[in-house]
Parts: structure tokens; C-alpha cells; sequence
């Protein structure tokens, strides 16, 4: 099954109000930039990377918190791949989804304008901590019992992102 815009009606009520997450991404971007660079000539390169890191990364699983909190009936794999949309919006990904089921959601990314945009603003660097690293944590926040497996990303020089998500029974222990 190949599919560039995962588009379900429940997906588009779930999303009312939200911009799509590239929009989201370069304004954060273009807020982040400045201070990433500061912190960077202060602490230093591998500092500021972690610092940055661990920031997202809570901000991503307090964004999970806070879709799965929108979610009406509680969340599944299957309103967590409703959700794709906002990811893809804009042409912001295109993607071939390869397995989509109650338990399992893999889909290769073919283009990521995610990459795309950092690289453009200068910041292809930091552009996984910015967006990548995010994946994996948003889905632990949205639904623990989600977990992902992927091998490369194209942010980081791959021909394409290959996800796979998977749900589990029991929530799963993250070391978040």
C-alpha cells in the first residue's frame, strides 16, 4: 500500500486548530537557532547538543501528553496513525506505509522537508535533535505501550527514514 497522505475524516476533527508540524518546527526553529548558538559558544559544542537533547525530548513526550489527552475514547496504534496527517500537512513528508494495523505502522520516508528546511536555515546540524529525536519519545508520551524502531533518517544522510511502530500490550519501559 503506498500512501502520501494518510487522510481518515476522525483524523481531521482530531486536528482542528492545529497547524501542520513543519510550520510548527521552523518558527521553533528560527526561536531556538539563536539561543542553540549562545549556549554553544558558552558551553561548548557537545554541551549544548545535550542540553538541547534532553529539552526536546521532554517537550516531545509532554506533546504526546497532551494528544493523547485529545484523543476521544483513549489512545491506540490506530489514533496514533490518525495523527500522521499533522506530519505530513504541507507536503511535508512523503511516504510509502507499508504495514498499517492495530499493531503494527511502518512507513519509509521518501522526502523529508523537515531535513529539508534545517538544512536551509543553516541548522542540518542539529537538525535530528531538532525533529528526529522526537519520534521515538512523542509516541511514549501519546501511548506507552507504542514503540519505535528505526534504523536511519534521511536528516542524517539516508535515502530514506524507515519507521516502524509497534504496539504492545503492556506499556513498555522507555528510560525517559
Amino acid at each position: 500500500m503506498t500512501d502520501t497522505q494518510n487522510e481518515c475524516p476522525d483524523s481531521r476533527a482530531a486536528m482542528d486548530g492545529e497547524i501542520g508540524i513543519l510550520a510548527r518546527r521552523r518558527i521553533e526553529a528560527g526561536i531556538i537557532a539563536p539561543i542553540y548558538e549562545e549556549m554553544r559558544r558558552q558551553v561548548g559544542e557537545e554541551t549544548a547538543q545535550s542540553i538541547l537533547d534532553t529539552a526536546i525530548r521532554k517537550a516531545a513526550i509532554k506533546a504526546g501528553k497532551d494528544f493523547a489527552a485529545k484523543t476521544p475514547g483513549g489512545t491506540t496504534l490506530r489514533t496514533f496513525q490518525e495523527l500522521q496527517d499533522l506530519w505530513t500537512q504541507d507536503d511535508a513528508l512523503v511516504i510509502e506505509v507499508t504495514r498499517a494495523t492495530d499493531e503494527e505502522f511502518h512507513y519509509n520516508v521518501k522526502r523529508c522537508r523537515y531535513a529539508e528546511t534545517y538544512r536551509e536555515m543553516g541548522l542540518g546540524h542539529i537538525g535530528h535533535l531538532l525533529s528526529c529525536n522526537r519520534d521515538g519519545v512523542f509516541c511514549t508520551g501519546y501511548d506507552p505501550r507504542i514503540t519505535l524502531e528505526r534504523t536511519q533518517t534521511v536528516m542524517e544522510g539516508a535515502s530514506h527514514c524507515d519507521f516502524k511502530y509497534r504496539f504492545h500490550e503492556t506499556p513498555q519501559e522507555t528510560g525517559e
